[in-house]
Protein backbone atom coordinates (compact mmCIF):
# COMPACT_ATOMS: atom_id res chain seq x y z
CA UNK A 1 0.00 0.00 0.00
CA UNK A 2 2.96 2.31 0.73
CA UNK A 3 4.79 1.46 -2.43
CA UNK A 4 1.90 2.29 -4.51
CA UNK A 5 1.49 5.60 -2.48
CA UNK A 6 5.23 6.16 -3.23
CA UNK A 7 4.68 5.56 -7.01
CA UNK A 8 1.72 7.73 -7.77
CA UNK A 9 3.08 10.51 -5.71
CA UNK A 10 6.55 10.28 -7.37
CA UNK A 11 4.85 9.98 -10.74
CA UNK A 12 2.58 13.15 -10.13
CA UNK A 13 6.12 14.92 -9.13
CA UNK A 14 7.32 14.10 -11.99
CA UNK A 15 4.56 15.27 -14.14
CA UNK A 16 4.79 18.79 -12.41
CA UNK A 17 8.33 18.96 -12.86
CA UNK A 18 7.84 18.12 -16.75
CA UNK A 19 5.55 21.25 -16.74
CA UNK A 20 8.45 23.41 -15.67
CA UNK A 21 7.47 23.31 -11.98
CA UNK A 22 11.56 23.20 -10.02
CA UNK A 23 12.25 20.17 -8.00
CA UNK A 24 11.74 21.90 -4.72
CA UNK A 25 8.49 23.56 -5.32
CA UNK A 26 6.86 20.48 -6.72
CA UNK A 27 6.05 18.49 -3.84
CA UNK A 28 4.09 21.78 -2.31
CA UNK A 29 2.14 22.28 -5.91
CA UNK A 30 1.11 18.65 -5.37
CA UNK A 31 -0.13 18.90 -2.28
CA UNK A 32 -2.41 22.27 -3.39
CA UNK A 33 -3.78 20.51 -5.53
CA UNK A 34 -4.90 16.92 -3.99
CA UNK A 35 -5.96 19.14 -1.17
CA UNK A 36 -8.12 20.82 -3.33
CA UNK A 37 -9.31 17.65 -5.02
CA UNK A 38 -9.91 16.31 -1.84
CA UNK A 39 -11.64 18.87 -0.41
CA UNK A 40 -13.66 18.75 -3.52
CA UNK A 41 -14.39 15.23 -3.03
CA UNK A 42 -15.03 15.59 0.72
CA UNK A 43 -17.51 17.78 -0.11
CA UNK A 44 -19.61 15.55 -2.77
CA UNK A 45 -19.06 12.75 -0.03
CA UNK A 46 -20.65 15.36 2.79
CA UNK A 47 -23.64 16.01 0.87
CA UNK A 48 -24.54 12.57 -0.63
CA UNK A 49 -24.04 10.99 2.70
CA UNK A 50 -27.00 13.72 4.29
CA UNK A 51 -28.93 13.38 1.45
CA UNK A 52 -28.42 9.52 2.00
CA UNK A 53 -29.04 9.68 5.85
CA UNK A 54 -31.60 12.40 5.98
CA UNK A 55 -34.18 10.73 3.02
CA UNK A 56 -33.35 7.46 2.85
CA UNK A 57 -33.64 7.16 6.80
CA UNK A 58 -36.55 8.81 6.92
CA UNK A 59 -38.73 6.92 4.11
CA UNK A 60 -37.79 3.59 5.84
CA UNK A 61 -38.39 5.20 9.62
CA UNK A 62 -41.63 7.13 8.85
CA UNK A 63 -43.47 3.49 8.01
CA UNK A 64 -43.03 2.21 11.57
CA UNK A 65 -45.65 2.85 13.77
CA UNK A 66 -42.88 3.92 16.27
CA UNK A 67 -42.65 7.69 17.04
CA UNK A 68 -39.22 7.80 18.83
CA UNK A 69 -37.44 7.41 15.18
CA UNK A 70 -39.40 10.30 14.15
CA UNK A 71 -37.91 12.50 16.41
CA UNK A 72 -34.67 11.17 15.48
CA UNK A 73 -34.91 12.16 12.52
CA UNK A 74 -36.19 16.06 13.39
CA UNK A 75 -33.19 16.58 15.99
CA UNK A 76 -31.00 15.80 12.91
CA UNK A 77 -29.23 12.83 14.85
CA UNK A 78 -28.20 11.11 11.30
CA UNK A 79 -27.82 14.37 9.61
CA UNK A 80 -24.88 14.95 12.05
CA UNK A 81 -23.78 11.51 11.83
CA UNK A 82 -23.19 11.29 7.91
CA UNK A 83 -19.92 14.03 8.84
CA UNK A 84 -17.87 10.46 9.54
CA UNK A 85 -17.93 9.19 6.36
CA UNK A 86 -16.26 12.59 4.66
CA UNK A 87 -14.24 12.75 8.18
CA UNK A 88 -13.39 8.67 7.33
CA UNK A 89 -12.29 9.19 3.78
CA UNK A 90 -9.82 12.19 4.82
CA UNK A 91 -8.13 9.84 7.45
CA UNK A 92 -7.62 7.37 4.71
CA UNK A 93 -6.55 9.74 2.35
CA UNK A 94 -3.80 11.20 5.24
CA UNK A 95 -0.97 9.16 3.87
CA UNK A 96 -1.14 9.98 0.38
CA UNK A 97 -1.85 13.57 0.87
CA UNK A 98 1.08 14.27 3.06
CA UNK A 99 3.54 11.49 1.84
CA UNK A 100 6.49 14.02 1.04
CA UNK A 101 5.30 15.95 4.47
CA UNK A 102 5.61 12.89 7.43
CA UNK A 103 5.64 15.27 10.06
CA UNK A 104 1.99 16.54 9.03
CA UNK A 105 0.59 12.41 8.89
CA UNK A 106 0.57 12.42 12.89
CA UNK A 107 -0.26 16.01 13.08
CA UNK A 108 -3.60 15.13 11.03
CA UNK A 109 -4.45 11.95 12.20
CA UNK A 110 -4.61 13.52 15.69
CA UNK A 111 -6.91 16.23 14.26
CA UNK A 112 -9.15 14.28 12.18
CA UNK A 113 -9.56 11.51 15.28
CA UNK A 114 -10.57 14.47 17.61
CA UNK A 115 -12.81 15.60 14.57
CA UNK A 116 -14.54 12.31 14.06
CA UNK A 117 -14.75 12.12 18.49
CA UNK A 118 -16.40 15.91 18.80
CA UNK A 119 -18.95 14.34 15.68
CA UNK A 120 -19.79 11.18 17.97
CA UNK A 121 -20.35 14.08 20.90
CA UNK A 122 -22.69 15.44 18.76
CA UNK A 123 -24.80 12.24 17.52
CA UNK A 124 -24.85 11.19 21.23
CA UNK A 125 -26.15 14.50 22.54
CA UNK A 126 -28.38 14.99 19.66
CA UNK A 127 -29.71 11.18 20.81
CA UNK A 128 -30.29 12.06 24.21
CA UNK A 129 -32.26 15.49 23.19
CA UNK A 130 -34.28 13.81 20.85
CA UNK A 131 -34.92 10.94 23.85
CA UNK A 132 -35.64 13.41 26.40
CA UNK A 133 -37.81 15.22 24.22
CA UNK A 134 -40.05 11.78 23.73
CA UNK A 135 -39.67 11.02 27.11
CA UNK A 136 -40.60 13.98 27.85
CA UNK A 137 -43.89 14.55 25.89
CA UNK A 138 -44.77 10.83 26.80
CA UNK A 139 -47.97 10.47 29.22
CA UNK A 140 -46.08 7.69 31.01
CA UNK A 141 -43.15 10.25 32.16
CA UNK A 142 -44.78 13.27 31.39
CA UNK A 143 -44.28 14.48 35.22
CA UNK A 144 -41.05 12.85 36.20
CA UNK A 145 -37.80 14.53 36.00
CA UNK A 146 -36.49 12.89 32.81
CA UNK A 147 -34.35 16.26 32.03
CA UNK A 148 -32.00 15.54 34.79
CA UNK A 149 -31.14 12.24 33.68
CA UNK A 150 -30.01 13.71 29.78
CA UNK A 151 -28.14 16.03 31.55
CA UNK A 152 -26.02 13.82 33.52
CA UNK A 153 -26.14 11.18 30.66
CA UNK A 154 -24.73 14.35 28.33
CA UNK A 155 -22.34 15.56 31.00
CA UNK A 156 -20.48 11.68 31.15
CA UNK A 157 -20.39 12.36 27.39
CA UNK A 158 -18.54 15.50 27.68
CA UNK A 159 -16.34 14.06 30.32
CA UNK A 160 -15.54 10.96 28.21
CA UNK A 161 -14.95 12.70 24.95
CA UNK A 162 -12.55 15.35 27.11
CA UNK A 163 -10.59 12.25 28.24
CA UNK A 164 -10.22 11.32 24.90
CA UNK A 165 -9.44 14.10 23.29
CA UNK A 166 -6.67 15.23 25.20
CA UNK A 167 -5.01 11.39 25.69
CA UNK A 168 -4.81 11.28 21.70
CA UNK A 169 -3.24 15.00 22.23
CA UNK A 170 -1.03 13.74 24.85
CA UNK A 171 -0.27 10.31 23.27
CA UNK A 172 -1.06 8.55 26.23
CA UNK A 173 -3.98 5.87 26.98
CA UNK A 174 -7.31 7.19 28.40
CA UNK A 175 -7.19 4.32 31.20
CA UNK A 176 -3.68 6.46 32.53
CA UNK A 177 -5.93 9.66 32.44
CA UNK A 178 -8.70 8.23 34.06
CA UNK A 179 -6.03 6.70 36.90
CA UNK A 180 -4.35 10.31 37.10
CA UNK A 181 -8.07 11.80 37.55
CA UNK A 182 -8.84 9.45 39.87
CA UNK A 183 -5.97 11.07 42.44
CA UNK A 184 -7.87 13.91 42.14
CA UNK A 185 -11.29 12.41 43.12
CA UNK A 186 -11.70 14.89 46.37
CA UNK A 187 -11.27 17.94 43.89
CA UNK A 188 -13.63 16.36 41.55
CA UNK A 189 -16.09 16.06 44.17
CA UNK A 190 -15.86 19.37 44.86
CA UNK A 191 -16.14 20.16 41.97
CA UNK A 192 -19.19 18.49 41.14
CA UNK A 193 -20.66 18.75 44.15
CA UNK A 194 -23.99 20.81 43.18
CA UNK A 195 -24.02 17.75 39.78
CA UNK A 196 -23.70 15.08 42.20
CA UNK A 197 -26.47 16.39 44.61
CA UNK A 198 -28.72 17.35 42.32
CA UNK A 199 -28.42 13.81 40.28
CA UNK A 200 -29.82 11.79 43.98
CA UNK A 201 -32.08 14.09 44.45
CA UNK A 202 -33.62 13.98 41.09
CA UNK A 203 -33.52 10.04 42.19
CA UNK A 204 -35.10 10.46 45.20
CA UNK A 205 -37.93 12.52 44.04
CA UNK A 206 -38.68 10.50 40.82
CA UNK A 207 -39.10 7.47 43.27
CA UNK A 208 -40.60 8.72 46.10
CA UNK A 209 -42.94 10.81 43.47
CA UNK A 210 -42.65 13.73 45.81
CA UNK A 211 -43.10 16.52 42.73
CA UNK A 212 -44.03 16.98 39.07
CA UNK A 213 -44.21 19.18 36.82
CA UNK A 214 -47.22 21.80 36.51
CA UNK A 215 -47.16 21.02 40.65
CA UNK A 216 -48.20 23.41 42.70
CA UNK A 217 -45.69 24.08 45.38
CA UNK A 218 -45.07 26.42 47.85
CA UNK A 219 -41.44 26.95 49.25
CA UNK A 220 -41.40 29.83 51.77
CA UNK A 221 -37.41 29.93 52.27
CA UNK A 222 -37.08 30.68 48.76
CA UNK A 223 -40.22 32.58 48.22
CA UNK A 224 -41.38 29.85 45.66
CA UNK A 225 -45.31 29.98 45.31
CA UNK A 226 -46.53 28.55 42.19
CA UNK A 227 -46.27 25.60 39.44
CA UNK A 228 -42.89 24.24 38.95
CA UNK A 229 -42.32 24.02 34.94
CA UNK A 230 -39.27 22.74 34.46
CA UNK A 231 -37.26 20.11 36.77
CA UNK A 232 -33.33 20.16 35.67
CA UNK A 233 -30.01 18.39 37.19
CA UNK A 234 -29.39 21.14 39.11
CA UNK A 235 -32.55 23.37 39.28
CA UNK A 236 -35.84 23.64 39.87
CA UNK A 237 -37.49 26.21 37.86
CA UNK A 238 -41.34 27.61 39.89
CA UNK A 239 -43.22 29.84 37.82
CA UNK A 240 -44.99 32.46 40.45
CA UNK A 241 -48.59 33.57 40.33
CA UNK A 242 -47.16 37.22 40.06
CA UNK A 243 -45.84 35.46 36.92
CA UNK A 244 -41.64 36.12 38.32
CA UNK A 245 -39.64 32.62 38.60
CA UNK A 246 -38.45 31.69 41.50
CA UNK A 247 -34.98 28.94 40.76
CA UNK A 248 -34.52 26.71 43.79
CA UNK A 249 -31.65 24.09 44.47
CA UNK A 250 -32.95 20.05 42.98
CA UNK A 251 -31.53 18.84 46.40
CA UNK A 252 -33.35 21.92 48.59
CA UNK A 253 -36.59 19.76 47.85
CA UNK A 254 -35.12 16.82 49.34
CA UNK A 255 -32.99 18.63 52.17
CA UNK A 256 -35.54 21.72 53.40
CA UNK A 257 -39.38 21.11 53.78
CA UNK A 258 -41.87 22.48 51.09
CA UNK A 259 -45.73 22.19 50.54
CA UNK A 260 -46.89 20.65 47.56
CA UNK A 261 -50.67 21.26 46.35
CA UNK A 262 -51.04 18.43 43.92
CA UNK A 263 -53.16 16.32 46.68
CA UNK A 264 -55.89 19.32 46.34
CA UNK A 265 -55.80 19.52 42.59
CA UNK A 266 -56.09 15.87 42.17
CA UNK A 267 -59.57 16.28 44.09
CA UNK A 268 -60.73 18.84 42.27
CA UNK A 269 -61.64 20.63 45.58
CA UNK A 270 -59.76 22.90 47.79
CA UNK A 271 -59.88 23.95 51.38
CA UNK A 272 -62.10 26.92 52.73
CA UNK A 273 -60.74 27.92 56.36
CA UNK A 274 -62.24 30.87 58.03
CA UNK A 275 -63.56 32.00 60.96
CA UNK A 276 -65.47 34.91 62.32
CA UNK A 277 -64.53 36.31 65.28
CA UNK A 278 -68.47 36.97 67.35
CA UNK A 279 -68.53 39.49 70.33
CA UNK A 280 -68.96 37.33 73.44
CA UNK A 281 -71.30 40.10 75.19
CA UNK A 282 -73.92 39.05 72.05
CA UNK A 283 -73.87 35.41 73.36
CA UNK A 284 -76.99 34.32 75.10
CA UNK A 285 -79.33 32.02 75.87
CA UNK A 286 -82.43 31.92 73.68
CA UNK A 287 -86.33 32.67 75.26
CA UNK A 288 -89.71 31.94 73.40
CA UNK A 289 -89.75 35.27 71.56
CA UNK A 290 -86.41 34.46 70.07
CA UNK A 291 -87.03 30.85 68.96
CA UNK A 292 -90.52 31.87 67.42
CA UNK A 293 -88.48 34.72 65.65
CA UNK A 294 -85.32 31.90 64.41
CA UNK A 295 -88.53 29.36 63.31
CA UNK A 296 -88.92 32.00 60.36
CA UNK A 297 -85.31 31.24 59.31
CA UNK A 298 -86.21 28.73 56.98
CA UNK A 299 -82.89 26.51 57.27
CA UNK A 300 -82.91 26.44 60.95
CA UNK A 301 -86.79 26.22 61.58
CA UNK A 302 -86.70 22.10 61.75
CA UNK A 303 -83.71 22.04 63.70
CA UNK A 304 -84.90 24.27 66.15
CA UNK A 305 -88.14 22.43 66.36
CA UNK A 306 -86.32 18.90 66.93
CA UNK A 307 -84.11 20.61 70.03
CA UNK A 308 -86.57 22.10 71.14
CA UNK A 309 -88.99 19.28 71.67
CA UNK A 310 -85.67 17.03 72.87
CA UNK A 311 -84.53 19.82 75.43
CA UNK A 312 -88.47 20.34 76.90
CA UNK A 313 -88.12 16.54 77.29
CA UNK A 314 -85.14 15.94 79.20
CA UNK A 315 -85.96 19.19 81.26
CA UNK A 316 -89.07 17.68 82.31
CA UNK A 317 -87.73 14.31 82.86
CA UNK A 318 -85.52 15.89 85.00
CA UNK A 319 -87.68 17.80 87.04
CA UNK A 320 -86.29 21.01 85.97
CA UNK A 321 -87.29 24.34 87.36
CA UNK A 322 -87.51 26.56 84.56
CA UNK A 323 -88.12 29.49 86.52
CA UNK A 324 -84.64 30.74 85.94
CA UNK A 325 -83.81 30.45 82.56
CA UNK A 326 -80.19 29.06 83.42
CA UNK A 327 -81.22 25.51 84.68
CA UNK A 328 -81.35 22.86 83.02
CA UNK A 329 -80.66 22.68 78.96
CA UNK A 330 -81.01 25.38 76.71
CA UNK A 331 -80.82 26.40 73.25
CA UNK A 332 -78.07 29.20 72.41
CA UNK A 333 -78.18 31.53 69.40
CA UNK A 334 -74.92 31.17 68.64
CA UNK A 335 -75.67 27.24 68.75
CA UNK A 336 -78.25 27.79 66.52
CA UNK A 337 -76.68 29.90 63.92
CA UNK A 338 -73.31 27.42 64.61
CA UNK A 339 -76.75 24.92 62.92
CA UNK A 340 -77.62 27.86 60.50
CA UNK A 341 -74.02 28.11 59.42
CA UNK A 342 -73.05 24.11 58.63
CA UNK A 343 -76.65 23.81 56.81
CA UNK A 344 -76.07 26.67 54.68
CA UNK A 345 -72.50 25.42 53.64
CA UNK A 346 -74.12 21.66 53.08
CA UNK A 347 -76.94 23.48 50.71
CA UNK A 348 -74.11 25.39 48.90
CA UNK A 349 -74.48 24.27 45.38
CA UNK A 350 -70.15 24.93 45.19
CA UNK A 351 -69.50 22.99 48.52
CA UNK A 352 -68.45 19.53 48.60
CA UNK A 353 -70.61 17.93 51.17
CA UNK A 354 -68.88 14.97 50.71
CA UNK A 355 -65.14 15.61 52.07
CA UNK A 356 -65.24 17.59 55.33
CA UNK A 357 -67.41 19.89 56.19
CA UNK A 358 -67.97 21.73 59.75
CA UNK A 359 -68.65 25.13 61.54
CA UNK A 360 -66.87 24.41 65.07
CA UNK A 361 -65.80 26.89 68.04
CA UNK A 362 -62.18 27.70 68.11
CA UNK A 363 -60.23 28.97 71.16
CA UNK A 364 -61.53 32.52 72.69
CA UNK A 365 -58.85 35.01 72.32
CA UNK A 366 -58.97 38.61 72.86
CA UNK A 367 -60.66 39.11 69.57
CA UNK A 368 -64.02 37.20 70.73
CA UNK A 369 -65.20 33.82 70.42
CA UNK A 370 -63.69 32.52 66.40
CA UNK A 371 -66.24 30.74 64.71
CA UNK A 372 -64.63 28.50 62.42
CA UNK A 373 -65.89 27.53 59.00
CA UNK A 374 -64.21 24.12 57.58
CA UNK A 375 -65.63 22.94 54.11
CA UNK A 376 -63.85 22.79 50.50
CA UNK A 377 -64.69 23.86 47.28
CA UNK A 378 -65.61 22.27 44.40
CA UNK A 379 -63.22 24.14 42.20
CA UNK A 380 -58.96 24.58 42.27
CA UNK A 381 -59.66 27.77 40.22
CA UNK A 382 -58.22 30.42 42.20
CA UNK A 383 -60.50 33.02 40.76
CA UNK A 384 -63.93 31.11 41.31
CA UNK A 385 -62.80 29.55 44.74
CA UNK A 386 -62.04 33.29 46.10
CA UNK A 387 -65.25 34.39 45.09
CA UNK A 388 -66.88 31.31 46.56
CA UNK A 389 -65.12 31.86 49.44
CA UNK A 390 -66.01 35.61 49.79
CA UNK A 391 -69.72 34.75 49.00
CA UNK A 392 -69.92 32.73 52.24
CA UNK A 393 -68.43 34.86 54.34
CA UNK A 394 -70.73 37.97 53.01
CA UNK A 395 -73.55 36.01 54.05
CA UNK A 396 -72.50 34.61 57.23
CA UNK A 397 -71.22 37.73 58.50
CA UNK A 398 -74.45 39.69 57.50
CA UNK A 399 -76.67 37.05 58.57
CA UNK A 400 -74.90 36.95 62.40
CA UNK A 401 -77.00 40.13 63.26
CA UNK A 402 -80.35 38.40 62.21
CA UNK A 403 -79.23 35.89 65.36
CA UNK A 404 -78.63 38.67 67.76
CA UNK A 405 -75.06 38.08 67.34
CA UNK A 406 -72.25 40.84 67.16
CA UNK A 407 -69.43 40.34 65.12
CA UNK A 408 -66.45 41.65 66.48
CA UNK A 409 -65.19 45.17 65.46
CA UNK A 410 -61.87 46.63 66.98
CA UNK A 411 -62.88 49.83 68.60
CA UNK A 412 -60.61 52.97 67.83
CA UNK A 413 -60.89 55.93 70.17
CA UNK A 414 -59.69 59.43 69.57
Amino acid sequence: MIENIFSITNNFSNWLISKGISDDAAPFVRLVIVLFVLFVLLFIVDFVAKKIMREGVRKIFTKTKNKWDDVLIDKRVFAKLAHIFPAALFNLSIHFVFVDFPIWISISEKIIHIYIIIILLAVAVSAFNALEYYFSNSKKFKDKPIESYFQLAKLVSYFVTGIYILSIILGKSPIYLLGAFGAMTAILLLIFKDTILGFVASIQIATNDMVRVNDWVEMEKYGADGNIIKITLNTVKVKNWDNTITTIPTYALVSDSFKNWRGMQETGARRIKRHINIRPASIKFTDVQMLEKFKKFQLVAPYISQRQTEIENSNTTLSIDKAETINGRNLTNIGIFREYAELYLRNHSQINENMTLMVRQLQSNQYGLPLEIYCFAKTIDWVKYEGIQSDILDHLIAAAGFFDLEVYELSVTA
